[in-house]
């Protein structure tokens, strides 16, 4: 590793000497890799395991026996409501209103004023949702 020790000015080269004594003192102090390998391997093998049992990734006690579901992408849906000022605005009346819908209707005029011809109805008020639409005569 190069450094180039010309374009450092002296406060950085205080610094980088101050950052590389504190390395140094660290790496002193830190025992070798194979002293800590023996320990943990003996403390495995007092409680009864192995290195390799710890250290693979086994399945945790709390994971439940079923393979997780994947989220399904859902699928386009035909707009039902555009904003005539702008045709590149629409909504298909799913999830959250648009800013651009919620605007017009905070000024006064319905959702249903933008209703694109032929296609749907309104989407339902929250009211109207879990309540039978359909009767059956008896």
């Amino acid at each position: 590793m190069k450094f180039d020790l010309e374009r450092f000015s002296i406060s950085e080269l205080e610094e980088l000497l101050a950052t590389a004594e504190r390395r140094k003192k660290t790496l002193a102090t830190r025992r070798s890799i194979a002293v800590v390998r023996a320990e943990l391997t003996a403390m495995a093998q007092s409680w009864g395991y192995s290195i390799d049992e710890l250290v693979t990734r086994l399945p945790s006690i709390d994971a439940s026996d079923k393979p997780s579901r994947r989220k399904q992408k859902r699928s386009r849906v035909a707009a039902k409501y555009r904003d005539p000022e702008n045709k590149r605005n629409t909504w298909s009346g799913r999830g959250r209103m648009p800013l651009w819908l919620a605007h017009h209707v905070k000024r006064g005029r319905a959702a249903a004023d933008y209703l694109i011809p032929g296609l749907a109805r309104p989407t339902a008020n929250k009211s109207a949702v879990g309540q039978r639409s359909v009767f059956k005569s008896k």
